[in-house]
């Protein structure tokens, strides 16, 4: 497998990793600790998982999928009805599978084509680069305030062996 090819599959493996972490998160929590804020500065992790839809709606769907995509950004930090968790999970779920499909379409000489997304003109490999970066950090966000809200692991990894294992 040449490098171009892996860098494609091991960014739909890193989607696929945090949409799986996220849905954890998202089965360990009530509707109303989904919406907590702790203050109006904050997100709550229904606004990251609607934020994390849009973005990589916008940056895989369609700055690199071209599949158009009329994003409203804002409004995704503003919800404030508690939308449904079925509708959250549904919602993250079928952007992942749109954006790995996108990804699984492509070939190696696609990632240098230039393409532009939120006025950004940059490679179509350095637009997959920011989209798993910037879902990783978010992922990370809505970890920190599952566990800050459970006071408890959520048990990603099994270290019974010595080496962690996967565990979702």
């Amino acid at each position: 497998m040449n490098t171009s090819t892996h860098f494609l599959r091991q960014s739909a493996e890193y989607l696929r990793e945090y949409e799986a972490k996220i849905e954890r998160c998202l089965g360990d929590l009530t509707d109303e600790q989904l919406w907590y804020r702790p203050n109006d500065q904050s997100n709550s992790i229904g606004n990251l998982v609607l934020h994390l839809c849009g973005n990589i709606r916008q940056w895989i769907g369609e700055g690199v999928g071209r599949k158009p995509y009329p994003r409203q950004r804002q409004q995704e930090f503003d919800e404030r009805i508690s939308v449904p968790r079925s509708e959250l999970l549904s919602k993250l779920r079928s952007t992942i599978d749109e954006a790995t499909d996108a990804l699984s379409r492509l070939t190696p000489d696609d990632l240098v084509e230039m393409r532009t997304v939120q006025a950004r003109t940059l490679t179509v490999m350095e637009a997959i680069y920011h989209a798993v970066e910037h879902f990783a950090m978010h992922t990370g966000q809505i970890i920190w305030i599952t566990k800050a809200q459970m006071a408890s692991n959520l048990h990603f990894y099994d270290v019974s062996g010595g080496h962690p294992k996967k565990n979702w």
